[in-house]
């Protein structure tokens, strides 16, 4: 399978792996506002013997087969970090209005 894969501007060491070329359609738009911009890193022919040294390829074949996307997080992270009340709060939160 040829994949595209994307580097986030806005988080570092956050890839996205899109099953076909800008096709940012098909991700959800909270994942969308996570990553921000995005940069073009490479092209890759991926399959089942191919070893990827972060990710399990076998998971990332199937997230791009049944969604068009997977998220490479940095190790050690999760999407729960994205949560965390530095993500979620806002300094309005805190005006008695």
């Amino acid at each position: 399978m040829q994949c595209h894969v994307y580097a986030s501007r806005r988080k570092a060491d956050s890839y996205l792996w899109l099953a076909q070329r800008d096709a940012f359609d098909v991700l959800p738009e909270s994942l969308v506002l996570l990553l921000g911009e995005l940069r073009f890193v490479m092209e890759v022919q991926l399959d089942e013997q191919r070893k990827l040294p972060v990710e399990d390829t076998e998971q990332v074949l199937t997230n791009l087969r049944m969604q068009g996307w997977h998220l490479q997080l940095p190790p050690q992270e999760t999407l729960a970090t994205a949560n965390h009340l530095a993500y979620t709060h806002s300094p309005r939160d805190d005006r008695d209005d």
